[in-house]
């Protein structure tokens, strides 16, 4: 690998850090809004359910999303402010179905500390100011003037230092803000202000309220008539306003999110820390409340926020397990519960750790991450592409095409599979048992290759072969009518759909026939100046049994054309350019966008726009799928349509956001596919490849398919062992009782069902730090060994822990050996025979030794002092790589002569470390705790020990997301003959679910690429006017940097979703032609 990297995200951010609910699109339509971290997804509230209008990345990390409303407006404004201090107001454009910028700005301050308990952002209910708590003792100001506009912000201060939280009351003639705050004996409190705009300062509010609950960490306003608020506490919760005063008590708990239900406030929903939701209710007579009331509603995933929607529907968003649509009943169900899941989000959100295996054994890797936290932790299995599940199959060699038939026009379920060979055809159906036999459609003519067959109208089946057209009764099987090819000429391609027959013979000739009841009528001929290659006449207009149009491809001067039906005058002609002629058109669909796709014989896939009116392609794009020549069928899944590329990369075309999407099948090589939606397999696909033909239901159409496996416990390591095939996994439980008491496990998992096989117990207060699966020198076993420590609350850092290693024997984990450490084992390393821990604040070489006796146990070799934490290790060789704390990265070497470890150089930067990855020999990656990621360098060439001992920083770059793992890997298959085949990869799991892929490039095409992203941060503009420069910038404590020797390859791979004459704009400036661009950005995409 090299230190010229490409960053780029395979599995977006699915973590849910805000939402809200409002007006956005227009007057009349109810908007969620969610953000996911530095992601913005709008959606619509349709009786169907929530339906997604725009996903867009925000450079930025959202630090508070709000809706408002200004005076005069009919919808609402969204108001985003970013960790880094950047804020933008952003309005709905509905001719564009784009964001604009309304204001933006930078509220960034040279003084002042950043807030310990996150910032605050809060829109004052009468829209006269934006209130912001970024830096203790300061509250800043964004003044609004009458027509809406942000003014100049200015700071206030604020007495109050430790702030848990700010809200703005209702119904206050001046701006009120309430301040929930810890004094300095550690009790909580609450004040209001008044906002004198005017004066720029804070004057006395109307009331205040001492020594609250302990555990007092959250305001709800309550809004008019009732106005007040809310404090919520651990153990009560309390009303509050200038004169009312109740509390009531409430069981321990943690409110993490709240949601308003009724719009005069008198009900909110609240979601706990073990994914309760209650429902608090305000009782009152007219403006005078009388009391509180709460109501345990049921279980939802640990909720981060709570919108109410509409209708009892409520959507909780979620960091720590699958967000949810939910609906609240009226009446309980069989277990007490008010709480109906509609709808589950995957979030992978946060992955602490995860392997890369080859489960499959097929050469691609899978993800097996250990996701979510608490009762929502889970196992989740991403792969790549999209799985075929085989549900039967015969050996068949030979097959020439396939259709599926149904026994009459409106049966729902197919009948007939029609398999065409050179000199023959079979007919395949499902038998009372459920399987495939062979049978007879009498009236089809068996002893030859058939070209095309359908169902038509009227009960009738058309089959084409090379010399004539049959039309057959579907339910008799006898022919009623045929069409003979004229004397001399043979049928070379054909198509048809329910109504119409389109076919070429030699000479050019093209025929148009339509069906009627027991007839075909040749209606229209016309003769063409070469052959011609492919036909489609897919209905994709109004009728969906009549197309007005037929796609025509040709050979000799290799264009496509578009011909009307049923005269057959040519509408337009457009040329392909080079030699490959076309294999195969389709006219399609996709989310009500009509496209014409034309495959070559060269394994490109050209897609254009059709205009349905006029017959005129534009918008043309080429993608190259494999190296066959292809051949493009439609099916359905999901009541959706898709399209199906059979070739030697088989590959499904699906639409997402109104852009094509290429997702890989998991099969070697697939010459045809047709549907087959019979009633003993609904929705499936038959597929014939290499001498056989496989039925199978098709997985979810997605780039990522993800399987999961929730363990209603916290999975914090994982590792996988190949000879035993198992997984191994430290996990811990809470234990639902009163003291609130964890419990550690090492548990022993098969690695294809992931169920759990054995279970060992770890002490109390020990928790599992570290896994692996290893060998050592002089023995053939394979063993775990797992490194713990003694968590003890009195301690400030654990002095105790141990190293256990455990075999596999009969499906059991055995305990072998175990050794006390002095301490957290928090890494552990195979190391040439031997295991290096480390443990605290040393790195640790143990060697395996045989006793007296047989047994076995680990004795300590030799160390290494000088971390502050050695929390991350990686080895390679001799040198081992250590990420501290607070100490960046530092490489050491283990000295065989000697037999000991010493330090040969390291990093003077501070950096507090995150993870830690060896790129090659001598280049090291780091991530670290302000979400950046850089690369160092070991400088053996030096000419002093000074600068030998250094390790220098050669990449920086800020990544926007806390990595906690890298590992070296791939998502997809690596063929050698593609140009990607030979780019190493490392992956990283976030805590806000991202999987990502760092790839090392060659110099030549990072500059290339580093061209290319300079000219699209001139074409993109981020939303809300944010700058992808200074987010992608270095940016801790101490310095901010230009990023340098990483690339973003997600605006990088944003080029091919640009419209045609933002690409030509590129292509002029970057002096290569926008096929080539397409083409060496399309190859990137290929790495995840």
């Amino acid at each position: 690998m090299s230190i010229w990297n490409y960053v780029v995200t395979a599995h977006k951010p699915t973590n849910v850090t805000h939402s809200c609910v409002g007006n956005f699109t227009s007057p009349q339509e109810l908007n969620l809004i969610i953000a996911k971290c530095t992601r913005i997804e709008i959606h619509l509230l349709t009786p169907q359910g929530l339906q997604p209008m725009l996903d867009v990345p925000i450079y930025g990390r959202i630090a508070t999303l709000e809706l408002f409303r200004p005076h005069g407006e009919a919808q609402d404004f969204l108001f985003i402010a970013t960790e880094r201090y950047k804020f933008c107001v952003l309005q709905w454009d509905a001719e564009s179905s784009e964001l604009i910028t309304r204001a933006m700005g930078d509220v960034f301050d040279r003084i002042g500390r950043p807030t310990d308990n996150g910032q605050i952002g809060i829109i004052d209910p009468d829209c006269r100011l934006i209130g912001l708590h970024l830096y203790d003792g300061l509250f800043k100001v964004i003044p609004f003037d009458s027509k809406g506009q942000l003014k100049e912000a200015f700071n206030i201060r604020l007495e109050e230092l430790q702030v848990l939280d700010i809200k703005f009351l209702y119904g206050c003639s001046k701006p009120t803000i309430v301040v929930l705050y810890q004094d300095n004996k550690d009790a909580r409190h609450v004040k209001t202000y008044e906002v004198a705009l005017k004066d720029k300062d804070f004057a006395e509010g109307p009331w205040s309220q001492n020594n609250l609950d302990n555990g007092a960490d959250l305001l709800i306003p309550v809004p008019p008539p009732l106005c007040g608020v809310l404090i919520i506490g651990e153990e009560t919760i309390v009303y509050c306003s200038a004169n009312t005063f109740k509390a009531i008590p409430i069981r321990p708990s943690i409110t993490k999110a709240y949601g308003r239900v009724d719009a005069d406030g008198s009900r909110y929903l609240l979601g706990d820390h073990a994914g309760l939701l209650h429902l608090l209710v305000i009782t009152h007579e007219k403006e005078k409340v009388t009391g509180l009331k709460i109501e345990l509603l049921g279980e939802t995933s640990i909720a981060s926020t709570i919108s109410y929607l509409d209708n009892a529907f409520v959507y909780i968003g979620s960091s720590y397990g699958d967000s949810q649509l939910i609906k609240l009943n009226l009446q309980p169900d069989a277990k007490g519960s008010y709480v109906e899941v509609l709808e589950r989000y995957v979030n992978l959100g946060p992955i602490v750790d995860f392997c890369v295996v080859d489960l499959e054994r097929q050469g691609q890797g899978q993800v097996v991450t250990c996701s979510g936290a608490y009762k929502d932790g889970s196992l989740r299995i991403v792969r790549n592409g999209i799985g075929i599940n085989e549900q039967a199959s015969v050996e068949l060699q030979g097959i020439k095409g396939m259709w599926s038939l149904r026994s009459s026009t409106d049966d729902p379920f197919d009948t007939f599979l029609v398999v065409s060979f050179i000199s023959e055809t079979r007919i395949l159906a499902m038998n009372l048992e459920d399987e495939l036999e062979e049978t007879e459609i009498e009236g089809f003519c068996s002893q030859a290759q058939t070209l095309f067959c359908h169902d038509a109208v009227y009960n009738q089946l058309v089959q084409v072969t090379s010399s004539s057209v049959r039309l057959v009764s579907s339910t008799s099987r006898e022919l009623r009518h045929e069409w003979k090819a004229p004397a001399g000429y043979s049928v070379n391609v054909a198509t048809a759909n329910a109504t119409q027959v389109l076919l070429a013979t030699g000479g050019g000739h093209l025929v148009y026939l339509e069906i009627d009841d027991g007839t075909l009528t040749e209606i229209k001929h016309a003769q063409l100046e070469y052959e011609i290659s492919c036909l489609d006449i897919n209905p994709i207009g109004e009728n969906p049994n009549y197309s007005q149009i037929a796609a025509v491809g040709m050979w000799t001067d290799i264009s496509v054309r578009i011909f009307s039906l049923p005269d057959l005058n040519l509408i337009t002609k457009e040329h392909l350019g080079g030699e490959i002629i076309p294999r195969s058109v389709l006219l399609c669909a996709f989310e009500g966008i009509s496209y014409l796709l034309c495959a070559l014989g060269d394994g490109h896939l050209l897609n254009f726009l059709l205009n349905m009116n006029t017959g005129e392609l534009t918008d043309r794009k080429k993608v190259s799928l494999g190296t066959q020549p292809i051949t493009l069928r439609t099916f359905s899944s999901k009541s959706t349509t898709h399209v199906f590329a059979a070739s030697d990369r088989p590959t499904v075309i699906y639409s997402s956001n109104k852009k094509l999407l290429y997702s890989n099948v998991n099969l070697k090589e697939v010459s045809h596919m047709c549907p087959f939606n019979s009633a003993a397999f609904p929705d499936s696909l038959a597929i014939a490849k290499e001498g056989e033909l496989t039925i199978g239901t098709i997985d979810d159409i997605q780039k990522l398919h993800i399987r999961s496996i929730p363990l209603g416990e916290h999975a914090r390591r994982i590792c996988h062992q190949e000879q035993s095939r198992t997984f191994a996994i430290c996990s811990l439980k809470n234990q639902s009782s009163a003291d609130e008491s964890e419990m550690h496990f090492i548990r022993l998992l098969d690695d294809q069902t992931f169920e759990f096989m054995s279970t060992y117990p770890l002490d109390t207060f020990e928790y599992g730090c570290s896994i692996l699966s290893c060998s050592f020198s002089d023995d053939s076993n394979v063993y775990y060994c797992v490194g713990t420590a003694y968590v003890l609350p009195e301690e400030n850092e654990p002095t105790k822990g141990r190293i256990l290693v455990f075999i596999v024997e009969d499906g059991k984990l055995q305990l072998i050996a175990e050794k006390e450490t002095k301490g957290a084992v928090y890494s552990l390393n195979a190391f040439n025979g031997k295991l290096l821990a480390a443990i605290n604040q040393k790195i640790q070489l143990y060697k395996w030794m045989l006793r007296d006796d047989g047994s076995r146990e680990l004795q300590s070799e030799c160390g290494h002092h000088g971390h502050i934490l050695a929390l991350y290790v990686q080895t390679r060789g001799d040198f081992i790589v250590v990420g501290d704390l607070m100490k960046s990265i530092s490489l050491l070497i283990y000295k065989h002569e000697e037999g000991a470890i010493e330090e040969r150089a390291r990093d003077y930067n501070a950096n507090w470390m995150s993870a830690v990855e060896i790129l090659d020999d001598d280049i090291y990656l780091g991530a670290e705790n302000n979400f950046n990621l850089f690369t160092v360098r070991k400088n053996s060439e030096g000419a002093t020990d000074e600068e030998r001992g250094r390790l220098e920083v050669v990449g920086e770059y800020h990544l926007g997301e806390f990595v906690n793992r890298f590992r070296h890997g791939s998502l997809v298959m690596r063929l050698p003959d593609s140009d990607v085949g030979q780019i190493p990869t490392v992956i990283f799991g976030t805590v806000n679910g991202v999987i990502g892929v760092i790839a090392s490039l060659p110099h030549e095409q990072y500059l290339f690429l580093e061209k290319l992203q300079s000219n699209l941060r001139k074409v993109i503009k981020g939303v809300g006017g944010l700058n992808h420069e200074q987010w992608r910038s270095f940016n801790n404590e101490k310095k901010t940097v230009d990023a340098k020797n990483f690339l973003d390859g997600d605006l990088i791979e944003s080029f091919l979703d640009l419209s045609r004459s933002r690409m030509d704009e590129i292509s002029k400036t970057m002096n290569v032609s926008v096929e080539e661009l397409c083409k060496r950005v399309e190859e990137l995409t290929r790495l995840h």
